[in-house]
């Protein structure tokens, strides 16, 4: 999360709207296309970065995909993207509602109670540099939530995105018809159940003990991942995307081993 502050401050870009999921993320950024391409390097290299030391692991986030799109004023594919972005917890069965979801800005439009914390500039040197895990010196105004983040209020164009959308029964509007809570309807509708991810998260690590004696996915060989593959989607009806989501097995993967059975 604050990673989002620093990098969006360094390259001098306005976040919109951005998420953090378990294997991916999206952000809605006001800049050029060499902006967004330096944001996404610089927020990849500072990650890696800490998962390097923390982890003692290279490269982990080098090779990984990524999508940028041009979004427009006047179409409604602003909103749309917003919306888009804001229902990716709700879509991953993680909440009702993307208020309810902190790793991003689901709950930072239209609040009538504003979530609350310490200003970055009631803290030492040392404590922000801890908490950031950066050097880079940030407003001293931005407010750090109980969490030990800066809260996003702090640095995301909230005013514009309300402006953008008028008021909170029209963002709604967007965000009840947006792909994600069709996609989610849809299988409602079909009488597919729908697992939160952490309930097959937590599945899946049982399931690579019982089946195969090993600790995570990741030590299963290509095989034994397609079997698990096949049993998340038998016993949870689990979608490709959320079978890649819990598992850390990449999407063209994933598909490919569910093909086989």
């Amino acid at each position: 999360m604050n990673y989002a502050a620093t990098v969006a401050f360094l390259v001098g870009v306005n976040i919109l709207s951005f998420i953090l999921m378990s294997n991916h993320v999206h952000f809605v950024l006001e800049c050029t296309e060499e902006q967004a391409r330096t944001f996404i390097t610089e927020y990849k290299r500072l990650y890696s970065h800490y998962l390097s030391k923390k982890y003692q692991t290279a490269e982990l986030l080098r090779n990984n995909d990524i999508d940028i799109q041009r979004l427009t004023l006047g179409d409604e594919s602003l909103e749309r993207a917003i919306a888009y972005v804001q229902m990716n917890c709700v879509a991953a069965n993680i909440c009702m509602n993307p208020a309810e979801y902190r790793w991003g800005t689901g709950s930072t439009f239209f609040q009538s109670t504003p979530r609350t914390g310490q200003p970055l500039g009631s803290y030492s040197k040392r404590a922000q540099i801890r908490m950031l895990h950066s050097k880079l010196d940030l407003p001293s105004d931005w407010i750090v939530g109980e969490e030990g983040y800066v809260l996003p209020s702090s640095y995301v164009c909230v005013k514009f995105v309300e402006n953008l959308f008028r008021t909170p029964k029209r963002m709604n509007y967007f965000l009840v018809n947006s792909s994600k809570a069709k996609r989610r309807l849809a299988l409602k509708e079909e009488g597919i159940p729908s697992f939160r991810d952490q309930v097959i998260l937590a599945a899946v690590q049982d399931l690579c003990q019982t089946l195969f004696h090993q600790q995570s996915v990741a030590n299963l060989n290509e095989e034994q991942q397609s079997v698990l593959v096949s049993q998340i989607r038998r016993r949870f009806s689990a979608d490709i995307n959320q079978i890649a989501r819990v598992t850390g097995i990449p999407l063209s993967d994933a598909a490919r081993m569910l093909e086989g059975f």
